[in-house]
């Protein structure tokens, strides 16, 4: 029995509506660097215990977290930290991920090293 052309619609619709909740990772690989979806480079903190972020107040205006949308879903290496604020970050492999604030363009890596505390994620 073949669908009609309405029923194939709503199908064709459903999946593209549910696509983006099972297609994109948090963030991507560029150059031996993980990168958030704008390209920004994406950054580790030596301070931070695994699965627990320690950058808050100041510290995230300047090193804001890679923030999870509602719903998120950890995944592999990909989790979730429960931040003070009750939001949820990013992780890879355990550690929270933050972008910095002075890289101005995609592909900046100017908080590599800073306060040797603060390091380039990779994957």
């Amino acid at each position: 029995m073949s669908r009609t052309y309405p029923q194939a619609l709503a199908l064709l619709a459903g999946a593209l509506l549910s696509w983006p909740l099972l297609a994109a990772e948090p963030a991507m690989e560029k150059d031996g660097v993980l990168v958030d979806h704008h390209g920004m480079t994406l950054y580790t903190f030596d301070k931070d215990a695994m699965g627990m972020s320690h950058c808050s107040g100041e510290c995230a205006k300047n090193w804001p977290p890679l923030m999870a949308e509602a719903g998120a879903k950890a995944e592999g290496k990909w989790s979730l930290v429960k931040r003070d604020d009750g939001t949820s970050q990013w992780a890879y492999d355990g550690k929270p991920l933050y972008t910095f604030i002075m890289d101005k363009q995609a592909g900046d890596k100017t908080g590599d090293g800073k306060m040797q505390v603060w390091h380039l994620a990779k994957p």
